[in-house]
């Protein structure tokens, strides 16, 4: 299987609103969502657990997350990678005048792991249309349904 992409045309200088120069850069489309239920479908048909099991240990991975994250934690999930807070702010002349009130904004960073590092390494592509900017509400089909979204900063 390959990575979908298609070209968008953007400035080259995209925060400098006088640049009229553009080129063309690759887009990732996704080909559909890979979703929780086909996700235990897949592991319960690959091993011995059954869908209740992985699915007691996924909402249970995402409550520790969320708690350690809350907590100030990197949250390490072995090969898979870890999950920690950044924050954005608008910043201040001095210490003192930094307060929280600074911080406009929270976000999860990922760090991919070994395994998902060595995947990156090995992906084809493949040049697809733009897709439209309509949404699909497949959220859980795990096909190749009608997906619109735009995946390419995802994570990250």
């Amino acid at each position: 299987m390959s990575i979908k992409y298609s070209l968008n045309q953007m400035s080259i200088r995209p925060f400098d609103p006088d640049c009229t120069e553009k080129n063309y850069y690759a887009r990732a489309q996704a080909d559909g969502y890979l979703g929780m239920e086909k996700i235990c479908s897949n592991i319960t048909r690959a091993g011995t657990a059954i869908r209740g099991d992985v699915l007691a240990v996924s909402d249970g991975l995402i409550y520790e997350m969320t708690q350690g994250l809350s907590d100030g934690k990197i949250v390490q999930l072995g090969d898979f990678g870890s999950f920690q807070i950044q924050l954005s702010s608008s910043g201040a002349e001095t210490i003192k005048e930094f307060t929280s009130a600074n911080i406009r904004k929270a976000r999860i960073q990922f760090r991919p792991g070994p395994m998902l590092v060595d995947m990156l390494k090995t992906l084809s592509y493949e040049r697809v249309e733009q897709k439209s900017t309509t949404r699909s509400t497949d959220t859980d089909s795990g096909g190749s349904g009608n997906n619109n979204d735009d995946d390419s900063n995802m994570l990250g």
